[in-house]
C-alpha cells in the first residue's frame, strides 16, 4: 500500500507501520540493514538528522523504496485529515 510521508516523523511511522506488519522486530530489521536497533529507533521516532543511507537501508531491509513524484495538493488536504 503507499503512504504520503512529507516530514521525518512520517517517514519513521511509515517505517514502523511496515517492519510491525511484516512481523519483525527493529532488532531483527536493524541486523538486515546492518544497522543497530537504536539507529532504527531513533529513524522510527523521526529524528531529523537521521543519514538517508541509513533509511535507504532500513528500506531495503522491509522490501520498500521511495518514490519521488509532484506533490498534489489533494493529498496535502487529505494527509492533514489523517493526522
Amino acid at each position: 500500500m503507499d503512504q504520503i510521508a512529507r516530514t521525518p516523523k512520517q517517514i519513521g511511522d511509515a517505517i514502523r507501520r511496515s517492519r510491525r506488519s511484516g512481523g519483525t522486530s527493529q532488532s531483527e530489521t536493524g541486523t538486515k540493514a546492518g544497522l543497530r536497533q537504536e539507529t532504527l529507533s531513533k529513524i522510527e521516532n523521526g529524528n531529523p538528522a537521521a543519514r538517508i543511507d541509513s533509511i535507504c537501508d532500513v528500506l531495503a531491509a522491509l522490501d520498500l523504496e521511495f518514490v519521488i513524484r509532484q506533490r498534489s495538493k489533494e493529498a496535502l488536504t487529505d494527509i492533514e485529515d489523517i493526522f
